[in-house]
């Protein structure tokens, strides 16, 4: 059975999946550079298809997992959810009044679907989550609410939860203080950014009262919460693992971290046994450089691991009104693929400015999401998945996107919730 490389991207109203093999170095000499289209393998809308705005995902074990979100009201504008006061409003029949506990699930080994046909979970969430933050801690899923596109709306309790998949049971955990005023329009705090050190969430909440940063943990293990700090210098971790950056280890090595910094891209040694040593950074300007020649403004970024030693960046942005060829503020992104190799071993350097690295760049360019839609350029998530192709003789065939629980007309709340 032949492979296929694909690249799933979430926003908060499609998913996507990118045919990886397509990738490809464009290289950029002029500042009128050429715009490619995205190399979908498939593409859902999730809005067309009834599933809740918003949705957070994590993948395990092949399979796909999408979470929470809110409705809008039906034949309303998903699109007008972010842009308040002309927001549509829930859709009250749905779920808790327009918010969504339930969880949907699509098989990733079948090329066909791509990870795109979603099926509703039998277990939902205890509370619904609106715009979720999910992660992957130790083998359990950790589910927090986000701050909702719907001022008005109130949150449901639990707004933090935990999954255990060898029991299929959802479990309450400790409400964090930031979501103790369950009313957004009166809420004290509202959740902007989050990171994970092992066993670890960081929490970035902004206050409604003072306008000032507040640096939450919870530790999964001891199973509280804490306020850590009012600015990132005060957190017990390195700069690049704080919320205010985007990163993942490279699998081949357990202390070089790749990381988003605003626009520029950067790897960080972070010292793993002696902690008296400074951590060393390296600017990849093989990675951005095209990106920041060209003064693309990055809305917000995503690093994917793709193997060993293969990284992924992502970073979509809107082109200025000088662009011939897009025309002003259209979306774009900005991918690369990218081969780490360390440079020296870890003592043999004494100045901590040397480069610590080789990168050597697989694929590199700029590509049209105009597939996005009217949505500003926000990717939620990506997950990197390796698929098997089918042989020709597979008789399977499926309706891209078009979950089992809506096949016979009705819609992503109602209908059979056998997974597959």
């Amino acid at each position: 059975m032949e492979s296929k490389r694909i690249l799933l991207v979430a926003t908060p109203q499609r998913l996507f999946a990118i045919d990886m093999s397509k990738l490809k170095i464009n290289n950029y000499e002029s500042p009128k550079f050429e715009v490619l289209p995205l190399p979908l393998f498939n593409m859902l809308n999730l809005a067309e298809k009834d599933f809740p705005f918003g949705m957070g995902f994590f993948v395990r074990d092949s399979k796909l997992y999408m979470v929470g979100g809110e409705k809008p009201r039906p034949r309303e504008s998903p699109q007008l959810f972010p842009r308040q006061p002309r927001a549509p409003g829930h859709d009250k029949s749905f779920g808790d009044r327009g918010l969504s506990p339930y969880v949907y699930v699509s098989d990733l080994s079948n090329l066909i679907t791509c990870g795109l046909d979603l099926r509703k979970h039998h277990t939902p969430m205890l509370a619904a989550k609106p715009i979720p933050i999910v992660e992957e801690i130790e083998g359990k899923i950790y589910v927090l609410s986000g701050t909702p596109w719907q001022s008005e709306c109130l949150l449901p309790v639990p707004t933090f939860e935990v999954y255990d998949p060898s029991i299929e049971q959802w479990k309450p955990l400790p409400e964090p203080p930031f979501h103790e005023e369950r009313w957004p329009s009166s809420q004290i705090y509202k959740v902007i950014y989050h990171s994970v050190v092992g066993t670890t969430i960081y929490v970035l909440a902004l206050s409604d009262l003072d306008y000032r940063d507040y640096y939450y943990s919870y530790n999964v293990n001891e199973g509280n919460w804490k306020l850590v700090g009012k600015s990132e210098d005060e957190l017990p971790i390195p700069y690049p693992f704080t919320p205010l950056c985007v990163g993942k280890f490279v699998p081949a090595y357990n202390d070089i971290f790749i990381y988003i910094q605003f626009d520029c891209v950067y790897a960080a040694m972070i010292p793993s046994n002696d902690k008296s040593s400074p951590t060393r950074y390296q600017h990849l300007d093989e990675v951005d450089g095209d990106l920041l020649n060209r003064d693309v403004p990055s809305i917000n970024g995503v690093v994917v691991e793709l193997g060993e030693h293969e990284m992924c960046i992502m970073q979509p942005g809107i082109t200025d009104s000088e662009h011939d060829k897009l025309g002003p503020c259209c979306s774009i992104l900005y991918m690369t693929t990218f081969r780490v190799e360390k440079l020296h071993h870890d003592n043999d350097v004494e100045d901590i400015r040397t480069p610590f690295l080789s990168i050597t760049c697989l694929s590199k360019g700029f590509y049209d999401i105009d597939a996005w839609g009217p949505e500003a350029p926000h990717i939620c998530s990506a997950f990197f998945h390796q698929s098997k192709k089918p042989s020709e003789s597979n008789p399977y065939e499926e309706k891209i996107g078009e979950p089992k629980s809506i096949k016979e007309g009705g819609n992503a709340e109602s209908g059979n919730d056998e997974l597959f």
